[in-house]
């Protein structure tokens, strides 16, 4: 094992140390479990961390809750604000209504039905703006700064970095000898934390960021040096799709810790989803499908080796679980 003697690495593990003492009790120590599927396709070795069972089913809760319990009794009583549809959004309103923190979740007026319901039920307050997310997100950041509150980024906060990165702790317990993990990759806040965390525990182990052909917006800015303003086209991994705020601290983190990047189709992306069902009867979302996607593409370099695939979310709707199934 050899020392990591980065400073962004050392920070890093510093915040996911104190979000493990900080968010525990809160969060479920999600397993992992072996595949032998994969393992046998592979000729390696393969784990599976199952965020896809995690509570509000996905990672997020980490991060939320990590960034919530660290407020003042006077910061969460005047209130926190978020902006999202997705996995966040859901882990924000679970854990403010758990600990009685007025928060609102701003969405666009596009809104799914579903996603509504689901925020409503975990105890949300909604407000709605603009007809997409970045409307919805620039009114809320504005909103929270003109009347004092707290913006709850979903990844751009080294609060929310440190709680995705209390999975690096479950796993170096979990796993003896991890050789490579491979994680999908959104605005990098997961593999943020997973990769600062594990690195300083071992910097020969390879962390591989995942991403859709479709919304591949880290790799490409990572490629020319700059976090780029570029479009995203549908994709199968909603969860991890849009792009990344300027001046995002996930940037140099992810340009200093991740090895390498896997670029997948939208194909593989239906396989992996359909294969993890079909061999761990596991039912997980585009996002989560990214690393079985990008393992099976490239399975022949992980030989040997000792590898961990992030499952990251299981929110899939019922609409694209039966294309997927077709």
């Amino acid at each position: 094992m050899t020392e990591m003697p980065q400073t962004i690495a050392t920070k890093v593990r510093k915040d996911v140390l104190q979000a493990e003492e900080r968010i525990r009790s809160h969060i479920r120590e999600t397993p992992v479990e072996y595949s032998p599927y994969l393992s046998h396709l592979g000729n390696c070795v393969v784990y599976l961390k199952l965020e896809n069972i995690q509570l509000t089913g996905s990672f997020k809760l980490r991060g939320a809750a990590n960034k919530v319990l660290s407020l003042t009794k006077d910061e969460k009583c005047k209130g926190v604000i978020t902006a999202s549809t997705g996995n966040h959004g859901l882990a924000f309103a679970w854990i403010a209504n758990k600990f009685d923190v007025k928060g609102i979740i701003f969405l666009p007026k596009t809104s799914s039905p579903a996603k509504i319901e689901a925020l409503r039920l975990c105890g949300a307050e909604i407000q709605y703006y603009g007809n997409d997310c970045v409307e919805a997100e620039i009114h809320a950041r504005k909103i929270a700064e003109e009347q004092g509150l707290i913006f709850i980024s979903a990844y751009n906060d080294p609060l929310i970095i440190g709680g995705q990165g209390t999975i690096g702790i479950e796993l170096a317990r979990q796993i003896p000898g991890i050789e490579c993990v491979l994680c999908p990759v959104g605005g990098g806040g997961l593999i943020a934390g997973i990769s600062g965390y594990l690195k300083t525990e071992n910097s020969d182990i390879e962390i591989i960021g995942c991403q859709p052909e479709k919304s591949a917006v880290m790799y490409a800015s990572i490629k020319a040096g700059r976090i780029l303003d570029m479009e995203s086209e549908p994709t199968l991994s909603d969860g991890s799709a849009g792009g990344i705020e300027p001046g995002a601290i996930t940037f140099p983190i992810c340009q200093e810790l991740v090895d390498d990047f896997i670029l997948v189709n939208e194909e593989e992306i239906v396989s992996a989803l359909r294969l993890i069902i079909e061999k761990h009867y596991l039912l997980i979302e585009g996002a989560a499908a990214l690393s079985v996607a990008a393992f099976i593409q490239q399975k022949d370099r992980f030989q040997g080796k000792n590898v961990v695939l992030v499952l990251s979310g299981s929110k899939i709707s019922l609409e694209t679980l039966k294309k997927v199934l077709i």
